[in-house]
């Protein structure tokens, strides 16, 4: 399964194309132009504002429906949760096509219900290829997504990253910084052990 990365710019976030999807929509809609009509569905890995700040305009580009955890829906008309107000812009709202659920199926990818940076949090596996694109929940340095944004919640986080260890993964494609081919559990359980810390 091929993923072409689209690198986030500041502090917007990372993109992901595999197939008809994208991964999350911060990135400037000419970053993924020459991909626009093989993208029919978005993916978000939730509803913070640097993983939505193009999403309009990218849909107007692909015409492609959007998809979102329930959890995080809310998060696609408010700016409070979205925390637009924190990049010093006004978001205009609009609505998912869908809601996802864990279990879900996008194409050949799994959702995972990944609540702790937000409550509706996902990551999506590719379980054949041994691939995570994991949104803001872990990421390739070892790092994990804050907790101290409305709705984050450290045990919850902790709690996802451990379910996310036990899993089969080589590819690990973050929502910011380098994506890793290879080796991505080894990243997965550098989080956990840090997050496992009581100096947190």
């Amino acid at each position: 399964m091929e993923v072409i990365w689209i690198p986030g710019q500041g502090m917007y976030s990372n993109s992901y194309i595999i197939g008809n999807i994208l991964v999350d929509a911060g990135v400037f809609p000419m970053a993924i132009e020459k991909y626009a009509r093989e993208i029919d569905t978005i993916v978000l890995t939730h509803s913070h504002f640097d993983h939505i700040a193009r999403l309009k305009d990218i849909v107007a580009l692909c015409r492609a429906r959007i998809y979102i955890h329930e959890l995080d829906a809310e998060g696609l008309s408010n700016g409070v949760e979205n925390l637009s107000h924190l990049f010093g812009e006004r978001y205009e709202p609009i609505t998912p096509d869908e809601t996802l659920s864990d279990g879900d199926r996008i194409g050949k990818l799994e959702v995972i219900h990944t609540p702790g940076h937000t409550p509706g949090s996902i990551c999506l596996f590719g379980r054949n290829d041994k691939i995570l694109v994991s949104g803001d929940t872990v990421f390739s340095d070892g790092g994990f997504g804050r907790y101290d944004f409305p709705g984050g919640d450290r045990t919850a986080l902790q709690s996802s990253i451990t379910s996310l260890a036990e899993l089969d993964i080589e590819g690990l494609y973050p929502g910011h910084g380098s994506p890793v081919e290879s080796g991505g559990n080894a990243h997965i359980r550098a989080a956990l052990k840090i997050i496992s810390m009581d100096y947190f």
